[in-house]
C-alpha cells in the first residue's frame, strides 16, 4: 500500500512540472527569436515586450531560458535513460547471480567508474570527438551507471530472499523470467526515485560542463552558458546571472524534493517512521 501525497511530492511535482511546460512551450512558442543578434538592444532592460530584458548581444533572456530548459530536460532523459539501461541490468544480474566473483567484478568495475567524476570524463571525450551536447550527454550517463548498478543491486538482494522469489526458484523458472517477472517490478519504485534523484545531479553536471564550455553548443540556448556569457557583468547587470542561476537552482530543488517525495510516497514504512520522530 501506498503512501498519501506529501508535501515535498507536490512541491517538487510542481517545480518540475514549471519546467517541463516551459520546454514544451518553447516548440511552439517563444517572446522573440532566443538566437537573434541585435545590437541596438543590448542590456534592454526589463519591459517595453522583454519580460526579463535582454543579454549582451541583445538576445531576449526570457526566449533563451525557454529553450534552454528544453536542452536542460533533453541531456537529463538522455543521460539519466542511458545510466539506467546499463545500470540497472549490472546491477540486478550483481545481485542474482550465484557467482560471487561476478558479482565483486562487476562492482569493482562499478567502483572504478565511480571514481571518475562526469566533469573529467566530459574534458576527455571533448578532446576526443569534440565538446558539444552529445559529449556532456554521455559522459554525464556514464558517471551516473555507477548509482543506479548500486542501488539495483542492493534492491534485488532484498528481494531474492523473499518467499515468493523462492517458489518461483522452487518450480523450475529461470534466472531471466525471474529478473522480469519478479525483481524489476518489485525494484522499479527505488529506481525511479534514483532516475529523480539522477536528474538533479545532470541538470547541474550539464550546466557546469555548459559553463566550462564542454556542454551544449551556441548558438542553442544553456542555462550555463547563460551563467558563463553574464560572469564579466556581473557586478554591472546581476540580473543575467540571476535568472538562469534561480532557473539552475529551481530545477534541481524540484527534482530533489519530487525523488524525497516519491521516496515517501512509494514507501509507506520509511513515511511513518518520520512521522514518529
Amino acid at each position: 500500500m501506498r503512501g498519501r501525497l506529501n508535501a515535498s511530492l507536490v512541491a517538487g511535482g510542481v517545480l518540475v512540472a514549471i519546467v517541463v511546460l516551459a520546454a514544451l512551450v518553447s516548440f511552439v512558442w517563444t517572446p522573440h527569436d532566443p538566437t537573434l543578434v541585435d545590437a541596438a538592444g543590448k542590456l534592454r532592460e526589463p519591459g517595453d515586450g522583454y519580460l526579463l530584458g535582454a543579454d549582451k548581444f541583445g538576445r531576449d533572456t526570457f526566449s533563451q531560458l525557454m529553450v534552454g530548459a528544453r536542452t536542460t530536460l533533453y541531456v537529463g532523459i538522455v543521460a539519466v535513460g542511458i545510466a539506467a539501461l546499463i545500470g540497472t541490468p549490472l546491477g540486478v544480474l550483481a545481485g542474482m547471480t550465484p557467482l560471487g566473483w561476478l558479482s565483486e567484478l562487476i562492482m569493482r568495475v562499478n567502483d572504478l567508474v565511480f571514481a571518475f567524476p562526469a566533469l573529467l570524463l566530459a574534458v576527455m571525450l571533448g578532446a576526443v570527438y569534440g565538446a558539444g551536447t552529445l559529449t556532456a550527454m554521455i559522459a554525464i550517463g556514464v558517471a551516473t551507471v555507477p548509482a543506479f548498478a548500486r542501488v539495483a543491486r542492493a534492491a534485488t538482494m532484498q528481494v531474492m530472499v523473499t518467499d515468493y522469489i523462492l517458489a518461483a526458484r522452487a518450480a523450475g523458472r529461470r534466472r531471466t523470467a525471474v529478473a522480469f517477472r519478479h525483481v524489476l517490478p518489485n525494484i522499479s519504485s527505488v529506481l525511479i526515485v534514483q532516475a529523480s534523484v539522477s536528474f538533479a545531479i545532470a541538470i547541474l553536471a550539464e550546466a557546469a560542463l555548459s559553463f566550462l564550455g564542454f556542454g551544449t553548443r551556441p548558438p542553442i540556448p544553456s542555462w550555463g552558458r547563460m551563467l558563463q556569457e553574464s560572469q564579466e557583468l556581473l557586478f554591472s547587470t546581476p540580473r543575467l546571472a540571476l535568472w538562469p542561476g534561480l532557473a539552475i537552482a529551481l530545477a534541481v530543488l524540484g527534482f530533489n524534493l519530487l525523488g524525497d517525495g516519491l521516496r515517501d510516497y512509494l514507501d509507506p514504512k520509511l513515511r511513518r517512521i518520520r512521522a514518529e520522530r
